[in-house]
């Protein structure tokens, strides 16, 4: 668990020996920063040796099934269990054909997966948080260690954030075209469409309020369950969450009011501009989702796609904002929901282990259950980690 703290406490030091000001003007340092330690956390997370749940095994199964499909000269994607597993999410399959092409080796489709994440994530907080450091604190809390198994559903999330530059410029056939791509990757990348005919303004905070009371009220009865199934109904995956009832969930509902505070206490001090009301609207949204999907244990997973504007958000405020505890307190949050995370998934996380030592580790449950091709255990690159250079 140590390696985990240590993570979590580089980035606050990042944020105390960083001199950044609003009157700042050294952008080439800020984002030479933000780069090292993307990179860095990029690297922690592509080289886990199956870290963070079942999920990897499953993609993983998928990709070696459809590389061995192509090794034997078929071609037909349509032929492919990926193909059948996700038969809407066109896009994921593909992607899943498209490095296939390049290797067969499961490690390898694993870490370029996760780079081209966290290329994404670097791109989305340099374009819309102004305070890197704290960025990353929040981002540490709120998705780190999601990275490491819900690959589709985040990168549908970080692909779908690329098309808010073209809700500022009003581009329709752009906007759509995008967020199309990421719902070609997760379906459930649909939730963030709606977000281009939101106006762009600030809603007043009583109006807010009473939505936000309407929104937990019909989580907590159970509406937003019946709602989740008649989509589930199209979709058999999205059923299996919208089913997945947890009783109330204490955490979303702690996690969205502190947020809610904090953001309408500030209120005020958030621009008028038109991205700073995007990323606000998008927080709030966040918030809302999560009360709406109180009593499911998944389906919070959606407010994901409006996690950048909570994010972006509460960074402006912490950097631009007179009250000088406000950035301790956002550290101390996200450092509760960090540490809530890594010791509940427990033994999914920790011990660490790269992919550069063969074997296993001790009494993996997940393993034991989930590993499908054991020749992984004595050799991690036994399948051709490039095609083009492995003489067939």
């Amino acid at each position: 668990m140590a390696i985990y703290i240590i993570i979590f406490l580089a980035a606050v030091v990042w944020y105390y020996m960083d001199s950044s000001k609003p009157q700042r003007t050294n952008a080439k340092e800020l984002t030479l920063g933000l780069m090292v330690f993307m990179t860095f956390l990029a690297l922690f997370v592509a080289f886990a040796d199956m870290l963070g749940g079942f999920d990897r095994y499953i993609y993983g199964q998928l990709f070696d099934d459809l590389a061995d499909q192509i090794t034997v000269g078929d071609y037909n994607l349509s032929n492919s269990d990926v193909a059948e597993q996700y038969y809407h999410e066109y896009g994921y399959q593909i992607y899943n054909f498209i490095i296939a092409l390049i290797t067969e080796n499961r490690y390898t489709f694993i870490i370029i997966t996760t780079f081209i994440i966290y290329i994404l994530l670097f791109k989305s907080i340099k374009k819309y948080c102004s305070n890197y450091p704290i960025a990353v604190i929040l981002f540490l809390g709120l998705w780190f260690f999601f990275t490491f198994t819900y690959l589709r559903q985040v990168i549908g999330a970080t692909i779908a954030w690329l098309s808010i530059q073209y809700i500022i410029k009003r581009d329709l056939k752009k906007f759509l075209l995008v967020c199309l791509i990421a719902v070609s990757f997760h379906n459930s990348a649909i939730i963030f469409i709606p977000l281009y005919w939101l106006p762009i303004r600030k809603f007043n905070k009583r109006n807010v309020i009473i939505i936000m009371i309407i929104a937990l009220a019909m989580g907590a009865t159970g509406v937003s369950s019946a709602l989740f199934n008649a989509y589930g109904e199209v979709d058999e995956e999205r059923a299996s969450i919208a089913n997945d009832e947890a009783g109330f969930r204490v955490a979303y509902l702690i996690e969205a009011i502190l947020f809610l505070y904090i953001i309408l206490k500030k209120y005020k001090d958030i621009p008028n501009k038109p991205i700073n009301i995007i990323m606000l609207n998008m927080a709030l949204i966040f918030c809302g989702i999560l009360l709406f999907f109180i009593r499911n244990a998944n389906a919070g997973r959606l407010s994901w796609y409006y996690m950048i504007g909570l994010i972006s958000t509460i960074t402006y405020v912490c950097t631009y904002s007179k009250a000088k505890n406000l950035t301790i307190t956002m550290m101390v949050l996200s450092f509760i929901l960090y540490y809530r995370i890594l010791a509940t998934w427990g033994i999914m996380l920790y011990p660490y282990k790269s992919i550069f030592t063969n074997g296993t580790r001790e009494n993996d449950p997940i393993e034991m259950e989930f590993e499908y091709d054991h020749n992984y255990n004595n050799d991690k690159f036994y399948r051709p980690t490039f095609r083009f250079l492995e003489k067939r």
